[in-house]
């Protein structure tokens, strides 16, 4: 089989590279002629672990090519997938015009019938806006061409892409007709023998998936931030909690970790266009506008903790951070609680000196000169009046405390991710303050 993948972003390049590694022949299109440059030449422009070793074998045996020519990629194609971005418009509505200008793209080349399947994620209608903007092309064309449209929305987590997609826990596709499920199943049937359903639904029901999945999980990381901050007032802990409720398989363990809220390019994204949606249809999402209301709130408690700590003061103070990214395992800055935490310090009048274990080139990009960046965790603490923990990358679980409490001004951390013990912190006299847990003072 032959497909073609419209957009290299983290969607497109990780789901191009791993229909490839099935046998598949994949062509990856992108209109950035720089990046598709790179990608002829070996360099990825994304990190993402696992992505580079199956994108080098795949290209080597000639299975996965780049382009900008879309039309060429059309050539005996039994399906494209659009994986092009739809960033949120100024009313938090997603942005289509990527979207729509690739199925006018289509329109005005398609000579055979293939499936057209939209992989970004797109609001409740998008696939009829889809397959409208390529008829109106054939139309203009004065050509019949049989083709059809198709829902098949991504679930793959920043850090953990590839096996997500190698190893799904579910597929969801929607379709109008036996002929495009036929061609799907056939693309994901290597995809299926860990024995994880494909679900094939109604279009619209396959949109709606994608923003109710992400939303749910959204809802449930402001809902465990808004415990831990009850927690704080009334003298619980939300590791306990955590542990209490997570114990019930209804709710389960995961995404019920208090911190400094969510960001990157979806749960932000996906929350604002599915709120939109609904006000479009003068229905309001109340619960997810709280959801949205709580994470922004959440971004600034780590810095309102900072602040409180040093009596409203923190002018000509510096403070290390560790973590840059919205999560570990990934380069991305896209709406990350640490960009927010920066910007409240250097209001303040504060300095900051950031180290993160990938992100380092992303925050030069983001942040320019306005702070410091690191060599190493612990370059970053020297002459620090206090450590800030905002990204819970693997190798600062267990820092040299003996070490830090040499190079700090001050034996103080900021833990925004609830990853140290307070008691062992206690015993080495770190004043330590964690997300909805006892503070630790000297």
């Amino acid at each position: 089989m032959k497909i073609s993948v419209v957009g290299t972003g983290y969607v497109g390049l990780v789901s191009g590279t791993c229909f490839a590694e099935t046998g598949i022949n994949v062509t990856c299109v992108d209109v950035d002629d720089k990046k598709i440059e790179k990608l002829n030449n070996g360099i990825i422009p994304i990190y993402e672990p696992g992505l580079e070793d199956i994108y080098k074998k795949n290209v080597e045996k000639g299975r996965l090519v780049f382009t900008t020519n879309l039309a060429e990629s059309l050539e005996n194609a039994d399906a494209l997938f659009i994986a092009v971005g739809t960033p949120p418009d100024e009313d938090g509505s997603a942005d289509l015009k990527y979207v729509l200008g690739v199925a006018r793209e289509i329109g005005k080349n398609i000579d055979h019938y293939m499936v057209i399947a939209t992989k970004s994620t797109v609001p409740v209608g998008t696939s009829k806006k889809v397959k409208e903007a390529i008829q109106d092309e054939l139309d203009k064309r004065g050509v019949k061409v049989a083709f059809d449209v198709a829902s098949n929305p991504e679930f793959l987590k920043e850090g953990n892409a590839v096996q997500d997609f190698l190893k799904p826990d579910r597929i969801v596709i929607g379709t109008e007709s036996k002929r495009a499920q036929k061609v799907m199943k056939r693309l994901y049937k290597p995809f299926l023998l860990n024995g994880h359903p494909i679900v094939f639904m109604d279009i619209t029901s396959s949109e709606m998936t994608k923003y109710a999945a992400n939303s749910m999980l959204a809802t449930k990381i402001s809902f465990i931030n808004e415990i831990a901050n009850l927690c704080e007032i009334v003298g619980a802990d939300v590791e306990s909690v955590r542990k209490g409720i997570g114990s019930d398989p209804r709710i389960g363990n995961k995404f019920i970790y208090a911190g400094t809220g969510y960001g990157g390019s979806c749960f932000p994204k996906d929350v604002q266009a599915l709120i939109r949606t609904a006000d479009e249809h003068k229905y309001s999402l109340e619960i997810l506008k709280a959801v949205e209301r709580v994470n922004n709130r959440q971004k600034s408690v780590l810095f309102d903790k900072v602040l409180n700590y040093f009596d409203g003061d923190l002018k000509g103070k510096k403070f290390a951070m560790w973590g840059l990214s919205f999560k570990p395992k990934t380069d991305d800055m896209r709406e990350a609680p640490a960009l927010v935490i920066i910007e409240k310090l250097l209001a303040a009048g504060a300095k900051v000196c950031g180290y993160d274990p990938v992100a380092m080139e992303e925050g030069k990009r983001i942040l320019g000169d306005k702070i410091e960046f690191a060599k190493d965790e612990y370059d970053a603490t020297i002459d620090a009046d206090a450590l800030l923990l905002v990204t819970e990358w693997p190798e600062f679980r267990i820092p040299n405390f003996r070490v830090l409490e040499k190079l700090l001004k001050n034996k103080v951390i900021f833990d925004g991710r609830n990853i140290y013990d307070p008691e062992e912190l206690a015993e080495l006299s770190f004043d330590y303050f964690a997300i909805g847990r006892k503070p630790v003072k000297h």
